[in-house]
């Protein structure tokens, strides 16, 4: 049986959708799993010991599958680009998006994710409405779409493979900055991508929770970030009054990946930094925002901080009221995390 996952993008969610892949393979024991992505999240798939075959979106992607007939395509993004695709396939099945007389469209049995996307069938009005009352994680929709047993959706996680050159790579920072096997290393990262304003925790409030961490726990802290958070951490750095090791903010994606397992704790927003930490098996403190924490799985690994006041899964790329976090509480959730 051969089958097709499209899923280009974001990143993070490429690499929690992997979570499907031993699942797909324990229900058809004898399949071949394809997976068509973005170049930008090859690094992340390339060493998954479940998939046969990747494929990277180009101009010639249709002209090198026009001649494979597959017997099931998974189409999970809700974009022109993959809609289309998913409809020029020679495919037996489709479960998920695709085009139809020029516009999306999705299939039934996997309405319980796209009637809560941007693709609704009730328009986005609704979908929001929808999106706010669920209570099932990515993971659980995604499982009960492919008819897959529900009680697997806790058993199988996302998936991300790290290569010697990767460990390498983290030992040489450890050694560099002192970093003991045995210590409590606590990582903060502070990036949630461009899209929403409100993820991040505010620079004070990051400042104040470093500080906290350092007097109330022995432990070393990471600081993470990616390019967009340069100027952003050195801020953040002049205002703290303790130590810190900054991770920095040039890694690649498998160099961030590899220095988050350095970590025992990661304190993070729902972003790409949380799905490399549960794909890595880390205890993870999640404060979340604008997006939906019913939706995120954590494989009971993890603590969810919920603002008390502010929006909370809004979905707008700037609240109308930010969220406002309580340092003590993610400071007291890290603290259960080390029992």
């Amino acid at each position: 049986m051969d089958i097709l996952i499209i899923k280009l993008a974001a990143i993070g969610d490429v690499l929690r959708t992997t979570a499907v892949l031993p699942a797909l393979k324990e229900k058809y024991p004898d399949c071949s799993i394809s997976w068509v992505t973005k170049n930008s999240s090859f690094d992340i798939l390339k060493n998954n010991e479940f998939i046969d075959k990747i494929y990277l979106v180009d101009e010639n992607l249709k002209e090198k599958l026009k001649d494979i007939v597959f017997d099931l395509v998974i189409s999970l993004d809700d974009d022109t680009e993959s809609c289309s695709l998913a409809s020029s396939l020679n495919s037996k099945k489709i479960i998920g998006s695709f085009l139809e007389n020029g516009k999306k469209a999705y299939t039934e049995d996997s309405a319980p994710w796209f009637d809560i996307g941007l693709i609704s069938r009730y328009g986005k009005e609704k979908a929001d409405k929808l999106k706010v009352l669920n209570k099932k994680t990515y993971q659980e929709i995604l499982f009960s779409i492919l008819n897959i047993n529900s009680d697997k959706y806790k058993i199988h996680k996302p998936i991300l493979n790290l290569q010697k050159e990767d460990l390498k790579f983290a030992k040489g920072f450890a050694e560099k900055n002192n970093i003991e096997r045995k210590e409590l290393v606590i990582g903060i990262n502070t990036g949630a991508g461009g899209r929403w304003q409100d993820k991040k925790l505010s620079i004070e409030k990051t400042a104040e929770l470093i500080d906290k961490l350092n007097s109330e726990l022995k432990c070393k802290i990471l600081l993470f970030g990616g390019p967009a958070e340069k100027q952003r951490n050195e801020k953040i750095k002049q205002s703290i009054k303790t130590d810190i090791i900054d991770a920095g903010c040039d890694n690649s994606l498998m160099e961030f990946a590899s220095l988050i397992n350095l970590c025992k704790i990661l304190i993070t927003s729902d972003s790409l930094a949380l799905h490399i930490g549960v794909a890595l098996k880390k205890k993870v403190v999640v404060f979340f925002g604008p997006t939906s924490f019913h939706e995120i799985e954590l494989y009971n690994k993890g603590k969810k901080i919920i603002p008390k006041t502010g929006c909370l899964c809004c979905y707008k790329e700037k609240c109308d009221i930010p969220p406002d976090y309580n340092v003590d509480e993610i400071v007291e959730g890290v603290k259960e995390l080390t029992k």
